[in-house]
C-alpha cells in the first residue's frame, strides 16, 4: 500500500512524489538516488536549462484531439516519455525493477534496465510480458562477461544494447563517499552470480563501495573501437548513452549507432559540464538525421518534455522522478508518475497549438536571453 504523503496526497507533480520520497527514504538510498557529482553544479542546471527557454505558442488551431504515440527503433510507444536506467531500485521498493517494468509495459512506453539492477534482467523480462524494454550495458575489464550480458539480454527480448560511455571512473559523489555507501545487505546486483566479483559491492573506506567497484571492474580503456565490439556481439540495435558533443556525435555516426542519448549521467559523473538541454541543438545538427537522438537529464514536467522535443530530441528518459514514484507506490507509484508527465505533455501541447507530436517545431521555443538582448537594443 502506498505511504501516506507528508505533504500532499494525491501527489499533484513530480516534485510531490520527489518531497515523499525525501521524507521517508533510508539516508543511505535518498543521497544515492538524489546526488550528484561533487558541488552538484551540472545536477542544478540540468533542470534550470529548462527553465530558461520560453514556449512561443500558437493560437486557433484544432487540437480536439491530441496523438503523442510515436516509433522508437521502429517499436511503438504510447508518448515521448521512456524510462532511464536507474541502478539498485529495490531500494526504493521491494519490487525494485520488476515493478517499473511492470508499469512501463501497461502504459506502453519503453524501460531501460541497468546492468546494475538489483533484479535480474531475466526476472525483469518474465515480469513485463511483451512489453518494450532496453538493456544498458557497463562494458567492464572481464571481456567474457560483458559478452554474455548482450547475449543474455538478446534472449530475454530486450529490444536494444544502450552502451555507457561517459563512464571510464565514477564521478566523486560527496554523498555517498560521506555515506561509504553500499548496498543493503539483503540485495546485490542481480544480473550476475554471486560467486562473481561483479556481484558485489564492498563498503569503501574512504569512498563509496560503487566508486570502488567500478574503479576495480569497469574497463577505463574503452574507445571507439569498444562500441564496434559490442556491435559484433548482436543484431540489436546499440544506442550510445553519454553525448554532450557534435564531435563526439559524429563518431557515434560514424560506427552506425542506431540511436544516441544526449546525457550528462544524471549530473552523476564530471560536474561543470554543460546541461542536456543545452548539448542537444548541436548533437541534432551534426547527427542530420542518421541516427534517432534521445535526451535525459532534467526532465521533471511536461512542458520540459515539450522544450527538449522542439530542440531535436525525438524522446526524453526520465530516471529520477520514477525512482520517486517507485518510493511512493511501487508499480502504481511509477505509472502514476509516468501518466502525470504523459497528461502535462499533453496539456502542453494543447496549449501551445500542437495536435501532434510533428507540430511541436524548433521555432516553439526560444532561450530567455533572446528577450533580454531584445530590451538591451531598445
Amino acid at each position: 500500500a502506498a505511504i501516506k504523503l507528508f505533504y500532499m496526497d494525491p501527489p499533484l507533480c513530480v516534485a510531490d512524489f520527489e518531497r515523499h520520497a525525501g521524507a521517508v527514504l533510508a539516508k543511505n538510498a535518498w543521497d544515492y538516488y538524489s546526488s550528484g557529482a561533487n558541488q552538484q553544479q551540472t545536477l542544478k542546471d540540468n533542470v534550470d536549462a529548462f527553465k530558461s527557454y520560453r514556449i512561443r505558442p500558437r493560437m486557433l488551431r484544432d487540437v480536439s484531439h491530441v496523438d503523442t504515440a510515436l516509433k522508437v527503433l521502429g517499436e511503438e510507444v504510447a508518448f515521448p516519455i521512456c524510462v532511464a536506467p536507474t541502478a539498485l531500485q529495490c531500494m526504493a521498493h521491494p519490487d525494485g525493477e520488476k515493478a517499473t517494468a511492470r508499469a512501463c509495459a501497461k502504459v506502453k512506453t519503453c524501460m531501460t534496465l541497468s546492468s546494475w539492477s538489483t533484479t535480474s534482467l531475466e526476472d525483469v523480462a518474465s515480469s513485463s510480458g511483451s512489453g518494450l524494454r532496453w538493456f544498458q550495458l557497463y562494458v567492464y575489464r572481464d571481456k567474457e562477461l560483458t559478452r554474455r550480458l548482450v547475449t543474455r539480454a538478446q534472449s530475454a527480448g530486450y529490444k536494444a544494447i544502450v552502451v555507457t560511455v561517459d563512464t571510464p571512473i565514477l564521478g566523486r559523489r560527496l554523498a555517498d563517499a560521506r555515506n561509504r555507501f553500499t548496498l543493503p545487505p539483503h540485495l546485490s546486483l542481480a544480473n550476475f552470480k554471486q560467486t562473481e566479483t561483479a556481484a558485489k559491492l564492498v563498503t569503501g573506506r574512504q569512498e563509496s563501495g560503487l566508486f570502488q567497484y567500478t574503479a576495480s571492474l569497469i574497463d577505463p580503456s574503452l574507445t571507439w573501437e569498444s562500441v564496434r565490439w559490442v556491435q559484433s556481439l548482436t543484431s540489436l540495435p546499440i544506442v550510445i548513452k553519454g553525448i554532450l558533443t557534435a564531435e563526439d556525435a559524429l563518431e557515434a555516426v560514424k560506427c552506425g549507432v542506431q540511436g544516441i542519448i544526449v546525457s550528462n549521467h544524471g549530473a552523476r559523473q564530471l560536474d561543470g559540464v554543460l546541461p542536456t538541454l543545452y548539448a542537444l541543438s548541436e548533437v541534432v545538427a551534426a547527427v542530420n538525421g542518421h541516427a534517432e537522438i534521445y535526451l535525459d537529464g532534467g526532465i521533471r514536467e511536461g512542458t520540459d518534455v515539450l522544450k527538449a522535443l522542439a530542440l531535436g530530441a525525438k524522446v526524453v528518459f526520465v530516471g529520477r522522478p520514477i525512482l520517486w514514484g517507485l518510493v511512493h507506490n511501487g508499480s502504481d507509484g511509477v505509472e502514476a508518475v509516468l501518466r502525470l508527465l504523459h497528461d502535462e505533455l499533453r496539456l502542453a501541447m494543447m496549449l501551445s497549438g500542437c495536435a501532434k507530436l510533428s507540430d511541436i517545431t524548433p521555432n516553439m521555443v526560444v532561450h530567455e536571453s533572446h528577450y533580454r538582448m531584445m530590451k538591451a537594443n531598445l
